[in-house]
């Protein structure tokens, strides 16, 4: 009797493993700590960095928390910068992350952190801090770039179902 066939798998870490977050995890931090070193040269003054706030509960009833990277002030403007930090470009640049979802969340834990200091009606604006580094830092120089004003609220607004954009 012939038995089947069964090719022997080489272990290797499955993606999403510790092994991969911990790289991504450091690649982030070190993405954060040069937009700091970044944006202080640039003149901004920094209030605070990660800081996180309860925003509302997902489809499962589980608490969901949204993260503001760097919290600084731009001359009198309070800007709530969102870093993002890639090895490479070459598929799409690093903004493209700063998806609807997440500027939401991001726009939810700044009317928060307003709402909490009495900033309300400060002037504020939104920016993303993108930078492209090799993998490890002595790769090469890392190329950062500050956009701002890269989403405001009024482009988040939901749209109700009954506007009529045919008129």
């Amino acid at each position: 009797m012939k038995l089947p066939f069964r090719r022997r798998s080489v272990p290797t870490l499955p993606s999403g493993s510790a092994g991969e977050h911990a790289v991504a995890h450091e690649l982030g931090r070190r993405g954060e700590a040069l937009a700091v070193e970044y944006l202080t040269q640039l003149g901004y003054r920094l209030v605070a960095a990660n800081f996180s706030l309860p925003v509302g509960r997902n489809h499962r009833d589980a608490v969901v928390n949204a993260e503001i990277d760097i919290v600084a002030y731009d001359g009198p403007t309070l800007c709530f910068i969102e870093v993002k930090t890639r090895t490479s470009d070459e598929f799409a640049p690093p903004e493209v992350n700063v998806d609807r979802r997440k500027r939401r969340q991001i726009a939810r834990a700044a009317r928060g952190y307003r709402g909490m200091l009495g900033l309300m009606d400060a002037p504020y604006r939104y920016d993303v801090v993108k930078i492209v580094s090799g993998a490890k830092p002595e790769d090469n120089e890392p190329r950062i770039e500050l956009l701002k004003n890269f989403w405001s609220d009024e482009k988040l607004r939901k749209r109700s179902w009954y506007d009529a954009r045919w008129d």
